[in-house]
């Protein structure tokens, strides 16, 4: 599959890849939510070729995650390898598959289960496809991580639905896991390099000095820590292991992110939410191996604050600000956005730890209502940018 250049005569919306992708992660993540808050209400949501509970349980990964990974993506190639940004049919096609994996797994669906399957699995392969020529022509291996770990995300979507198509059996909560860890690792990859970056360059800006403590293998050793806990969890999951694992990953990603200064950019939204979204890193590995090891009943529900507070807030601190500098407008948080900084941290918090003080409706309830509020909020924000064409008028 090839890619266009981008070109004034596209619409607006498929002249990169973050325009429609970005629309589509924040849309599905109130859409797919408020479905499954009326199925938890009224307990009537029709299985379709997933019962419920997978259902939701997939789309969060699949559906939202895997759409902020594709505009990710789309975005970051043309700008690592120098090649024109992905758009026209090309991208049209790669919306297109996204679309039609939601839409034949979703509830009441009359899809067949193995059909369902097949085509829900296709839209990240088309991704691939799409941008590793780019890459390889690039001939730099470090390009070769984040699509590399795109496909293990993958794997772990081929274990979930391979389970529901009866390929396999006993599969479905490896691959959710799996999928999850993954985005974990991704977000510990990227952030760290975007944020220390980031806060670099705007700590210099305003003429403070940057001092980061020199801690020669630290960076290395966080990531490599995150990925063994992604493969802990897909060989011994729920163990003291895994347990162990998140422990000593909690302990150097924390290290690392006390590097960077988090503390001076209090004054600037735009730059505390990605410390903050960091933070919850350790923090929900932290809980996890205290569920692991200690066996804490405040701590059973540590996957959501991994799902929620680390990587969906590292989801929604990146695509504004991404959206912000690829439209033509001045990277400065709007007021929205800042309430849904707040906002999805304390659904994070809801959910992982409300059904020990509240009860469970309502908890869910809540976490869910909050979720859905920060994410419309940024549609509010930024769908118009994405929409539209670049404010500076330059291509893209």
């Amino acid at each position: 599959m090839s890619a266009t250049a981008t070109s004034p005569t596209s619409p607006a919306l498929f002249r990169q890849g973050l325009r429609p992708f970005f629309l589509l992660c924040a849309g599905w993540a109130v859409l797919a939510m408020a479905l499954w808050l009326m199925a938890l209400h009224r307990g009537d949501l029709p299985d379709g070729p997933l019962p419920g509970i997978r259902w939701h349980a997939h789309e969060m990964l699949a559906g939202v995650v895997g759409a902020a990974l594709s505009g990710f993506l789309l975005t970051a190639i043309p700008n690592w390898t120098g090649r024109p940004a992905y758009a026209g049919p090309p991208l049209m096609l790669l919306a297109a598959l996204f679309v039609a994996a939601r839409l034949v797994l979703l509830p009441g669906s009359p899809v067949p289960v193995g059909l369902a399957a097949l085509i829900a699995l296709l839209p990240l392969p088309a991704l691939l496809a799409t941008v590793l020529p780019a890459v390889a022509r690039a001939g730099t291996p470090r390009l070769f991580g984040p699509p590399a770990l795109i496909l293990v995300f993958w794997a772990g979507d081929v274990l979930m639905l391979g389970e529901a198509a009866g390929w396999w059996e006993g599969t479905f909560e490896r691959g959710q896991l799996l999928a999850l860890d993954i985005a974990l690792v991704l977000v510990g990859l990227i952030g760290g390099r975007i944020i220390p970056t980031f806060t670099r360059n705007a700590l210099r800006a305003a003429g403070r000095e940057v001092a980061e403590p020199s801690l020669p293998g630290l960076d290395a050793a966080g990531v490599a820590a995150l990925v063994a806990v992604a493969v802990v969890d897909l060989m011994a999951p729920g163990g003291r292991l895994a347990g162990a694992v998140a422990g000593v990953a909690a302990g150097l990603t924390l290290l690392r992110l006390a590097r960077w200064s988090g503390l001076r950019t209090l004054d600037q939204p735009i730059l505390w939410v990605l410390h903050l979204a960091y933070l919850m890193v350790p923090v929900a590995l932290a809980v996890k191996a205290a569920s692991l090891l200690a066996g804490a009943g405040w701590a059973a529900n540590w996957l959501h604050l991994q799902g929620i507070g680390a990587i969906a807030l590292m989801i929604l601190a990146v695509m504004p600000r991404a959206t912000l500098g690829h439209t033509g407008h001045p990277l400065r948080a709007s007021r929205a956005m800042r309430v849904a900084w707040v906002l999805l941290p304390l659904a994070a918090a809801l959910r992982a730890f409300g059904p020990e003080l509240l009860p469970a409706a309502l908890s869910y309830a809540a976490a869910g209502t909050l979720w859905m509020l920060a994410f419309a909020l940024f549609l509010g924000a930024h769908g118009p940018m994405l929409l539209r064409p670049r404010a500076d008028g330059k291509p893209g």
